[in-house]
């Protein structure tokens, strides 16, 4: 994560700590299902970048070639808050 962290106890993303820039997502297991049987807790949905370099050449789909996908991660407090903070997920770092 970028600009938020996890908490594994609660199961849902939380303000960063101090000077902590990255923090490791959960392991995430994609199953297909059909839309109706999806149960959707308040969440975010974050969207998960190839780099940090959120920039990239606008493909025919309306996305940046730097954009993977986007994931509902649980959370306690309105969406509006974490794009404030500019949060996502990066599948790598730049450095």
């Amino acid at each position: 994560f970028e600009g938020a962290r996890w908490d594994k106890k609660q199961k849902r993303i939380l303000e960063s700590e101090p000077k902590v820039l990255f923090t490791t997502a959960p392991l995430m297991w994609f199953q297909p299902k059909r839309t109706v049987q999806i149960r959707h807790p308040p969440s975010y949905l974050c969207p998960v970048y190839k780099t940090g370099d959120r920039r990239g050449i606008l493909a025919t789909t309306g996305h940046s070639t730097n954009f993977i996908l986007d994931i509902n991660v649980p959370s306690d407090v309105p969406p509006e808050h974490w794009v404030q903070r500019g949060v996502a997920m990066l599948s790598q770092l730049d450095d």
